[in-house]
């Protein structure tokens, strides 16, 4: 079994779920008392946060760099980045490092696809849906047309965000309000919704939502499984 280096704290109320996903997937293929062996260095997040909105990105690329770096010192033969927002920095993180980084996007990608969906709503910080970071992965490696909300729900969703789910805060209004922009954006087009933003997933499931919903946190913990047994 090889070991899953997590870059973690983003937020850890996130990150606690990526552990758990993880472990119970090794755990289901294995059987028994098998657990997954996961390495992990968990940042400070208001630190990070602080550095996001002052547009310190370079700063926060060799933060991350740094911490992937002592995980493939410790023994880490492939490595997470436990946020969708820091995937801006994913370059910087894999030139640092000689094990592969496991982008987030792309086990999300493979998953809408083969659900053979063309359209997706993309739900996350002000970061994740305003810049192209990570739109253009998906557009670029799986040809989808990726939907954000307008700006006056994009300001909403990251308030909700940061002022609610990474303090462990799960509110039923909110959670009617992002079910809300949901069902506007699929009378545009949207085919189904990426939860893209770790967090998110604490706050909406599938049985809320009419069309498939992809929980970036599943999905790459999953992908984490796959490559930790191949």
């Amino acid at each position: 079994m090889k070991t899953i280096g997590l870059i973690g704290g983003m937020s850890w109320e996130s990150t606690q779920h990526y552990y758990r996903l993880i472990n119970e997937g090794v755990r289901e293929r294995l059987g028994g008392l098998h657990s997954a062996k996961i390495n992990m260095v968990s940042v400070e997040f208001n630190h990070v946060q602080e550095l996001q909105h002052a547009d310190r990105w370079e700063e926060l690329g060799q933060e991350l760099a740094d911490a992937a770096s002592k995980l493939e010192v410790s023994g880490a033969d492939g490595i997470l980045i436990c946020t969708n927002t820091m995937h801006k920095v994913y370059d910087t993180v894999c030139k640092a490092v000689n094990v592969p980084v496991l982008h987030i996007a792309s086990p999300t990608g493979t998953a809408i696809r083969e659900q053979g969906l063309r359209s997706i709503i993309l739900l996350g910080t002000a970061f994740t849906m305003e810049e192209e970071f990570y739109r253009d992965r998906l557009e670029r490696q799986f040809g989808l047309k990726v939907i954000v909300p307008d700006e006056p729900d994009r300001k909403l969703i990251h308030r909700v965000i940061f002022d609610e789910l990474v303090q462990g805060r799960i509110v039923n209004s909110s959670r009617d309000q992002f079910v809300s922009i949901i069902e506007s954006l699929v009378e545009r087009g949207g085919e189904g919704v990426i939860a893209g933003c770790t967090e998110i997933g604490l706050l909406v499931k599938q049985e809320q939502v009419a069309v498939p919903y992809f929980d970036t946190t599943e999905l790459h913990a999953n992908a984490a499984v796959e490559f930790a047994l191949a």
